[in-house]
């Protein structure tokens, strides 16, 4: 699927299920999963309802589709979807196009099939016969079964953590760029041809019908080649966007603990808003700055060939250069600009955040120590800036209407070059002086991208760094283990925090098996969250050896480990994101979530203690909460972190201080579900 759809792969090895698979939704979902992470590419599952089941089969591509014959599983490779009809791929390898009302009948076969005797009987009571029959079971089906969701469907791409070309590529966005420039390109060349006919007419003192037509013609024309640009340009900005998006997202949640904890928050801060920079300014100075270059192309060879005058077209080229470094000129005031500006937001931010500790602890007469000199920096870096900026966008294009007539002067005074030469200069003058202006505009944002793109470069690296696959086939055989068996063992295991000179962790070594209650304590500080980093795979050793049941993590891969080995972190590790409850529990376990899961999700919120929350949340689970929803207290975020760990079915469960919040009866509460629902259990305390 992935060749036939131009997905680039790492392998062309073939991955089998194996035959008890099939019959298991769930492991069956993560073994489609990361068989195609060990090819290189990305299987996203995906759910529509009934109702939207043609839509859906219509729009995908290349999709995954599992279907059920007679109690037998099969697969659906679509390749392209498409109006009416779909491309598939068979067993031979070979492209064929099926109409997609029939793709739509055999994945909803099994929902229809129960309701189809008792509409059958419906539709004979009421007489409903011939033409109108097949329309009136597809309306009582679409209205018994419209908002039924419909699963077991995986859309293929590339994964955001591959490079930004391959992803570009994939998206088509370089031939889109070509359709682009040769559309501004021609837009160009019709504007140049519609003012040279006006310009012959005037010359030669009449405007006959014929040159009139042409010129309505060309004038025609340009619409239609214009929307095709503007419309071009803006698909290339919102799928450039996207992609820029996605891929910054994959680096931040690559980022290593110490990466993120080393920087404050208000350089986290700062790099959210270079982000924002980078996406708009590098998108529209990008493209901007290509038809620049066009347009000062056509205009060298309008002033070097259509006026005769080589000097001129060579001015054109100086002063591009001259505008060059003007910019660079610009982009060294503006970096030292940015970082005074960065480094306030950081140091306001920071003493946001300790404002009250500094209210406590730090003398009146200190609260503003060293603010004028940075602001009074601020304003020094402002006026270079503002200077450099006032130069090159007034001085390059006024100054090249100024030289360009001057060079035109003693040509004009001798009479040695003809009207019509003089007229093609003129133009030239100012097709060329709307280019410069263009071109320093795409300078100033390109020099704003690519500072950002300095602060952000360490995103972009961290989205590309290998993920530990794992064989698809290891650990999904059907669970059979004992109590007694090791779910996870780690031996002489040291690990040493970036730029520290002591080992927090010395030959650690832990055995822990399938029903183990360990209780780890310590005095803070002392490197029990990070031993429980390593047991969770967020971090690794610098020696030792970890395991999960006798399989080390390349043996495992990443994401098998994450779903054996679940932890509740510290509370200000942990977060609740804006969004619905059920989102805010069932994030780690799968989404989307089916009925079972919600299910699931509220019993274990009432053996928690969040039952009354949940009684009381005028949408239950569906309630928004967070900074922009429903407000949970202290020791309800704790009940939700534990019951997101417990949610997530792990073979062990790891909980790090997380009962400090909450009152002896619901702390036994808590405890007593977590021994219930937990196979191997570790909890960190204080000593």
């Amino acid at each position: 699927m992935a060749r036939r759809a131009s997905i680039p792969t790492r392998s062309n090895e073939a991955q089998r299920p194996p035959a008890w698979l099939l019959n298991d939704a769930e492991r069956l979902h993560e073994w489609i999963e990361r068989a195609a992470e060990s090819l290189g590419v990305q299987a996203k599952p995906v759910s529509t309802t009934y109702s939207e089941a043609l839509g859906f089969i219509e729009a995908c591509g290349p999709a995954l589709i599992r279907l059920d014959f007679n109690g037998e599983t099969r697969f659906l490779a679509v390749i392209r979807g498409g109006r009416g009809s779909v491309q598939v791929l068979t067993t031979e390898l070979a492209i064929l196009r099926v109409r997609s009302d029939a793709v739509r009948s055999a994945l909803c076969h099994l929902l229809e099939a129960p309701l189809l005797p008792e509409v059958d009987r419906l539709l004979n009571q009421a007489d409903v016969y011939g033409y109108y029959r097949p329309k009136a079971v597809a309306s009582v089906l679409n209205e018994r079964l419209g908002v039924v969701a419909i699963q077991d469907c995986w859309i293929l791409c590339i994964p955001a953590g591959a490079s930004l070309r391959s992803q570009l590529s994939e998206a088509r966005l370089f031939q889109r760029l070509t359709v682009f420039l040769a559309a501004h390109t021609v837009d160009s060349l019709l504007i140049i041809a519609a003012w040279w006919m006006i310009g012959q007419a005037v010359l030669q003192g009449r405007l006959d019908y014929g040159l009139f037509a042409a010129w309505v013609l060309l004038v025609m024309t340009r619409v239609p080649i214009r929307m095709l640009a503007t419309w071009m340009r803006g698909r290339l900005a919102i799928d450039a966007g996207s992609i820029l998006k996605r891929h910054l997202l994959a680096g931040s949640l690559r980022l290593q603990p110490d990466e993120v904890r080393e920087q404050g928050v208000g350089q986290l801060l700062g790099r959210v808003i270079e982000s924002e920079a980078l996406e708009s300014l590098a998108l529209s100075g990008g493209l901007s700055g290509l038809t620049s270059i066009i347009e000062l192309i056509i205009a060298a060879v309008i002033l070097g060939a259509g006026a005769e005058n080589l000097w001129l077209a060579a001015l054109l080229v100086l002063w591009s250069a001259l505008a060059g470094l003007l910019a660079r000129r610009h982009l060294r005031q503006r970096q030292g600009w940015t970082e005074t500006r960065l480094g306030i937001t950081n140091d306001l931010i920071e003493r946001m955040t300790g404002h009250r500790t500094r209210l406590a602890q730090e003398a009146r007469e200190r609260w503003h120590d060293a603010e004028d000199d940075t602001l009074d920096r601020y304003l020094d870096d402002c006026r270079k800036m503002d200077r450099s900026l006032v130069v090159l966008m007034s001085v390059v294009p006024r100054g090249w209407i100024i030289l360009s007539l001057l060079c035109l002067v003693r040509t004009f005074l001798s009479g040695e070059s003809a009207s019509t030469s003089l007229a093609i200069a003129f133009g030239g003058i100012l097709f060329a002086r709307g280019a410069l202006k263009k071109l320093t505009d795409s300078l100033v944002y390109l020099g704003v991208a690519a500072i950002a793109w300095r602060k952000l470069k360490p995103l972009f690296e961290a989205a590309t760094r290998p993920d530990v696959i794992g064989s698809p086939d290891v650990s999904l055989g059907e669970s059979k283990s004992r109590d007694y068996e090791t779910v996870v063992e780690a031996h002489d295991v040291v690990f040493r925090h970036p730029r520290r000179a002591e080992n927090v962790l010395d030959g650690c070594t832990v055995r822990i098996a399938g029903k183990d209650r360990i209780l780890l304590e310590g005095a803070s500080g002392c490197g029990k969250s990070t031993f429980m980093s390593i047991l969770t795979g967020i971090r690794e050793p610098q020696s030792g050896l970890v395991m999960v049941r006798g399989l080390d993590r390349q043996t495992v891969g990443s994401r098998a480990w994450r779903r054996t080995v679940a932890a509740a972190p510290q509370f200000h590790e942990n977060h609740v994101l804006t969004g619905t409850m059920a989102f805010n529990l069932l994030m780690g376990r799968r989404w989307p979530p089916r009925q079972e899961d919600f299910e699931d999700a509220e019993k274990i919120c009432r053996e928690v203690g969040l039952g009354d929350l949940l009684d009381r949340m005028p949408s239950g689970l569906l309630q928004q909460i967070g900074e922009t929803g429903w407000q949970l207290s202290h020791g309800e975020r704790s009940r939700l972190f534990l019951a997101r760990a417990l949610l997530q079915r792990a073979d062990m469960v790891i909980l790090d201080e997380c009962f400090g919040a909450l009152d002896p009866d619901s702390l036994k509460q808590a405890m007593h579900c977590a021994q219930r629902r937990s196979k191997a259990l570790m909890v960190i305390a204080h000593a």
